[in-house]
């Protein structure tokens, strides 16, 4: 696996490097598609954020007990009630509720709830690390901020919680809590595969930090509060070669592992940005009441080991909403109440001008996400309200944040996705390949029940579906062998990926391109789903399609779908609906099956399948309320049915269905005189549009498919033929479809997308052979020219892929010339005599005069691309947190002979080469000045180190006094 990234793209990223021409920009007729976020001030937004949500909070109290509810932790909601008590202009047309009714409601609940809980004497709750103690957090800040209105028993029950609790931590030690059943940070060693504890020592901080704001340090507290801390994002292969002091203790102490080694974290068994977040989630909890306190921040809150990689890699899953992409996780995506806190914590403590973007742009968009139904909730689309108290505190810490550190001036929209266009290979183990550029994310999944190609074009964090189990593109079976190769700028010249996916019954290709461009070889037809809502300020209730063969436009429907399909008049006793395409979480769902208005009414009805409480009966009982349901086993079967029998033969000609949320993408209706023959006598849907060649999609993206199939819109959904398809972003697709594609040899596929060849060998055998391409562009390998293009010599390895750049246009060569290109700066030329123009891609041109000899060229001012180092681009350690004298090692590998590594007394640095490799050399370059003692070992696992050069790590450790040379490069062969 590989983690390939541009330090210089990375150090603008995290703010640390002030923005520098030359940056990747976004490609001409690419641009964004959205306007930067409103000046209105992020917290005042938040504050009117409160207000609204006031009107689902006030559903949570309990009008016979007096206080808000216990269920879900709803007296939760006190924090962002307290926040309104206190600070800004409290609006009751707004909050639903007068003032002066909402503050003795909120008070009546923190006394009530003060004393119940376990640490005060009380049964009801508290103590319990998993979850009890987040509420806690909440609450003992509420309680703080009203503190002068309370009584003297309430105060005194509020300050026996936050020491109780710290007491009880500590008392813990680095063992499991006996309360919280199977939630456990495994000690001091963690766990990063399938289920990260980084989450869980958050917790065990979070327990602490309370205690320790408000009171000071008790026995243990802060010791136990800096060892969870520091080890939530540990990584050994990192903190072992980090000799950095946080909070007085080095970072080689740290034993826990969390994070994969590409620096993603997996939780419930894929990649949840929204749990990589933990780690500046926990803070923002932790840090407000400190600040609120007037006390001092523990070092390791603005000091994170591994932090800042954890950072970039949510940089690199970043939309234009300013939240992480959930491609692996199902009820996560748009949760936008619960992603507001961690980038209100990195843009206001640690002062970083992306997340301050990010966040601005996340708050820009909230008020228009609350009004859509259901009214007033942070949280909707996750289905479940239990993350509104949740939600709802988290914004009232966040406008607290905000007023005790105010954020820096965000960056712009386009300097943030120029900063972090990364691409990522994470890893078959995680199963995720991406490409975050200025115009577009894409990500090749492969984790098992996520196969997709998932693409946001302009990062348009509203145009196409790409969560959980929602198949895009890809097969959505199971992956049985991956290839992938990543292309870096500063080692390749271009950023790009390209991918090659093994399936039971064929292979799969993918690439994504430095324009935003995407390209995938199709065994079968793919799907890709487009979100449709009328949500004013973010969607507009429709979308438009446009091809060769029309237009169409189709409305968003709001409510619980109902189809209602008519037929020839036929004869039938039996009615039945058979699935073609489920929803693809949750399979399918029946409110109301009706035939001819009410045949079916009270009649027997059968199923596949059933889950409990959801029988077949209750979609022909005439109750609007009960439904069927597929039972849980069966949510992935495709073909289950409901059926009726309507107990004689009848003249059936119309079917109405009214579909839960668990909608059937597609459908037959089948019926039958008997039971056993079954007829189909309509088919849902319809196609909207069928369109050969291109399809542009509401304005905003667009295919060019060149199958034989037409593209076919369906509702919501674009379904798109076998053979290769191209993604834009923003291009003239009729007249790319019309370019005639590349010939290529049987089991090859190959596109020429925005200029650069995407090669897929779709084969289980190496294939070798020749390409023939329209054009004069010059690819690196040979190639001979023709009267209408070139013939590009091919060798492909089985199952592979891959991209190459097009370094070189020739202008007005004549056919029957060879080039050769060597790399991004040097050409052979034979089989003259010509004349003709040498164009760069970078706009340099050289004239070319061949004669009868070969003829090697080399562009003035270019670079030799792909260069041969191992080293370039990749992560080094230290980093995140620098021992004192020492600079950013990666300036040894970023490619600038203008930057060095200065190495601090006796500093050493760690090169993480990806992958395990057979070093062949090593060498160092130093600046000006005494060379300083030095040594280079090697690891495999980056925990020992050796002489043996079968590895992974380098590391070059030196005996650096003041006056000695610093190290300009560090390359590996």
């Amino acid at each position: 696996m590989s983690w390939q990234i541009d330090r210089r793209r990375f150090l603008h990223a995290t703010g640390l490097l002030a923005a520098a021409p030359g940056i990747l920009a976004a490609a001409p007729g690419t641009a964004l598609a959205h306007q930067a976020a409103p000046q209105r001030a992020v917290r005042d937004i938040y504050h009117e954020v409160l207000l609204r949500h006031t009107r689902w909070s006030e559903t949570q109290f309990d009008a016979t007990a007096g206080r808000y509810r216990r269920t879900d932790f709803g007296f939760a909601v006190v924090l962002g009630n307290a926040v309104l008590l206190t600070r800004g202009t409290y609006d009751a047309a707004l909050a639903g509720v007068e003032k002066e009714v909402l503050r003795q409601r909120t008070l009546a609940t923190i006394r009530h709830f003060a004393a119940s809980n376990v640490l005060t004497g009380g049964t009801e709750w508290g103590k319990t690390l998993f979850w009890d103690t987040t509420f806690q957090s909440y609450f003992v800040l509420a309680a703080r901020l009203l503190w002068h209105e309370l009584d003297a028993a309430t105060r005194a029950n509020v300050e026996t919680i936050a020491r109780g609790q710290a007491d009880y931590t500590t008392s813990l030690g680095t063992g499991n809590d006996p309360r919280s059943g199977s939630w456990t940070p495994n000690g001091l060693t963690g766990g990063h595969r399938g289920d990260t504890k980084l989450e869980e020592m958050g917790v065990y901080a979070q327990a602490l930090a309370p205690g320790l704001a408000w009171h000071g340090d008790g026995s243990g507290w802060r010791e136990a509060f800096g060892r969870w801390s520091r080890n939530e994002a540990g990584l050994p292969a990192a903190d072992l070669a980090n000799p950095a002091l946080v909070d007085g203790v080095p970072i080689t102490a740290n034993t826990a592992r969390n994070l994969h080694d590409t620096f993603i974290v997996e939780n419930h068994g894929s990649f949840g940005p929204h749990y990589q977040e933990e780690l500046w989630r926990t803070s923002g909890r932790n840090a407000v009441h400190f600040l609120l306190a007037g006390r001092p921040l523990p070092e390791v809150l603005t000091r994170q080991p591994n932090g800042e990689l954890l950072w970039r890699t949510i940089l690199a899953t970043m939309s234009d909403a300013g939240e992480p992409l959930m491609p692996m996780v199902a009820d996560r995506e748009h949760l936008y109440g619960r992603d507001v806190i961690p980038l209100a914590f990195r843009a206001t403590v640690l002062g970083d001008r992306m997340a301050a973007w990010a966040e601005s742009a996340l708050a820009a968009r909230l008020l228009a996400y609350q009004n859509h139904p259901p009214t007033y909730r942070l949280a909707k689309f996750s289905g479940e309200a239990k993350y509104e108290p949740e939600a709802r505190a988290e914004i009232a810490i966040s406008y607290l944040l905000h007023e005790l550190r105010p954020a820096p001036a965000p960056v712009s929209q386009q300097e943030f996705f120029e900063r972090a266009a990364f691409t990522v290979d994470h890893g078959a183990d995680p199963g995720l390949l991406t490409h975050q550029s200025a115009a577009a994310w894409a990500g090749t999944v492969t984790k098992p029940g996520f196969t997709k190609l998932a693409w946001q074009p302009a990062h348009d964090d509203w145009l196409f579906k790409i969560s959980g189990a929602t198949p895009m593109l890809l097969p959505p079976a199971a992956v049985t062998k991956r290839a992938t190769v990543v292309y870096r700028e500063v080692r390749d010249g271009f950023a790009a990926t390209a991918s090659l996916l093994a399936f039971a019954d064929g292979f799969a290709g993918t690439a994504t391109l430095p324009t935003g461009t995407i390209v995938c070889a199709l065994p079968r037809p793919g799907r890709v789903d487009v979100h449709n809502l009328d949500m004013p300020g973010i969607l507009s209730g429709s979308r438009t399609y446009r091809g060769s063969a029309g237009t169409a436009v189709v409305r968003a429907r709001e409510a619980s779908r109902v189809d209602e399909l008519t037929f020839p008049e036929t004869t039938a006793r039996h009615v039945r609906v058979v699935g073609v395409r489920p929803h693809p979480t949750y399979g399918y769902s029946v409110f109301d099956f009706d035939v001819n208005g009410d045949l079916a009414r009270g009649k027997a009805t059968t199923a596949s399948s059933y889950d409990t409480g959801r029988e077949p009966r209750m979609a022909t009982d005439g109750n609007p309320d009960t439904r069927w349901a597929v039972s849980r086993a069966e949510r992935g079967r495709v073909d289950s049915w409901l059926a009726v029998d309507l107990g004689a033969a009848h003249a059936v000609r119309q079917v109405r269905l009214r579909w839960e949320s668990a909608a059937a993408g597609a459908y037959r209706v089948e019926t039958s005189v008997d039971g056993a023959a079954w007829k189909t006598v309509v088919e849902y849907p319809r196609p909207d549009l069928s369109t050969p060649g291109w399809l542009d999609v509401d304005g905003r993206a667009g295919f060019v498919a060149r199958g034989a199939e037409p593209i076919r819109v369906e509702g919501d959904t674009i379904t798109l033929p076998a053979g290769v398809v191209e993604g834009y972003v923003r291009a003239d697709l009729r007249a790319i479809a019309a370019q005639a594609p590349p010939q290529c040899p049987p089991g090859v596929r190959a596109s020429v997308a925005d200029g650069y060849l995407s090669l897929f060998n779709l084969s289980g055998a190496a294939v070798t052979g020749t390409v023939a391409l329209r054009g004069s562009r010059l690819y690196r390998g040979t190639q001979v020219t023709t009267a209408g293009g070139t013939n590009y010599a091919l060798t492909l390895p089985a199952a592979t892929a891959r991209v190459e750049a097009p370094w070189f246009t020739a202008r007005d060569i004549p056919a029957g010339i060879t080039a050769v290109v060597h790399d991004g700066r040097r050409v052979t030329f034979r089989g003259g005599p010509a004349r003709f123009t040498l164009e760069h891609r970078d706009g340099r041109t050289l004239p070319v005069v061949l004669g009868q000899a070969e003829h090697t060229v080399t562009m003035p001012g270019a670079q030799a691309f792909p260069f041969d180092d191992l080293a370039l681009g990749r992560v080094t350690f230290p980093n995140s947190v620098l021992p004192q004298g020492m600079t950013d090692p990666a300036a040894a590998v970023d490619g600038d002979q203008r930057t060095a590594w200065t190495p601090g007394q006796d500093g050493r640095m760690v090169v993480d080469l990806g992958a395990v490799h057979r070093i062949e050399e090593v060498r160092l370059m130093w600046t000006d000045g005494p060379v300083p003692p030095h040594t280079t070992g090697y690891s495999v696992d980056g925990r020992t180190y050796g002489t043996a050069t079968e590895a992974r790590y380098v590391a070059v450790s030196t005996g650096w006094r003041p006056g000695h040379a610093s190290l300009k490069s560090i390359t590996v062969r």
